[in-house]
């Protein structure tokens, strides 16, 4: 690993966010749950370093890494431990510490077109869900039309799979499939007793994504609490997809700031 006197692009933007994620009044990670990453140029991105608590995270407690590296690791037939820990020691361009386990799933985000952050939570309500046999709630459809706005219609669901490599190239296969079906890829994926990523053009969207997954699972645990969920018709939300205006609200959201 290097740490040199070049301060990554995004550095300070990564670090507030960090922070935003982890302060305990969202309720999203508590001690050293969770990652983010944001793309610092092509074919680079920062990651949170293993064991590092995002409420009080520093610029040191970040590295920036190779995507290409670890992508060529997830696109090979390489399987064990220590190939992994070899490889993703060996794409580390900046920092002094070890990557996130989860770095292989944020390179494979990183894929996705239009995505430049991710951020990696385990919210109580959606965990919640995701721990119980209701989880495929969540992908199932919309229940209000501000969920639609911030997260889109399609969602992805994952079963539980061994974080690390088996997850990132499951991951991968199914984000190809997803982005060939719909046409785009999913701003959110659900990871089965595990938690969630979210998929932004930014930092600050992928905050917004982060904060309305966990509105939505308050939403649907609510309405399991005294019922049945009723989801919008698709034909309603595809209107709210892609009414003017709430296209436009949608824009003026990607420009705001959490």
């Amino acid at each position: 690993m290097t740490h040199t006197d070049r301060q990554p692009r995004g550095l300070d933007e990564i670090v507030r966010i960090s922070r935003a994620v982890g302060h305990p009044k969202n309720d999203l990670v508590v001690l050293a749950e969770g990652n983010t990453s944001l793309k610092t140029s092509e074919g680079r991105m920062l990651v949170k370093a293993t064991g590092a608590n995002l409420r009080t995270v520093t610029a040191e407690d970040f590295v920036e890494v190779d995507l290409d590296v670890l992508l060529e690791l997830i696109r090979s037939d390489r399987v064990g431990d220590d190939e992994v820990a070899i490889a993703c020691a060996a794409g580390v361009t900046w920092g002094t510490k070890r990557p996130s386990v989860e770095a292989l799933l944020h390179a494979v985000c990183h894929t996705c077109a239009g995505v430049t952050a991710v951020i990696h939570t385990h919210s109580t309500p959606v965990n919640a869900l995701l721990c119980s046999d209701q989880a495929e709630l969540l992908t199932r459809g919309s229940l209000f039309p501000d969920q639609i706005v911030v997260l889109g219609r399609h969602t992805l669901l994952i079963p539980y799979i061994d974080p690390g490599l088996p997850l990132a190239r499951f991951v991968l296969a199914r984000l190809l499939e997803h982005t060939a079906e719909h046409g785009s890829p999913p701003r959110v994926v659900y990871l089965q007793n595990h938690g969630v990523f979210a998929l932004g053009a930014s930092t600050d969207d992928a905050m917004q994504v982060t904060t309305m997954a966990a509105k939505s699972a308050r939403v649907l645990l609510g309405a399991l609490s005294v019922g049945r969920p009723t989801f919008l018709e698709p034909t309603n939300a595809e209107r709210i997809d892609t009414r003017p205006d709430e296209l436009l609200r949608r824009s003026i959201l990607l420009e705001g700031q959490v």
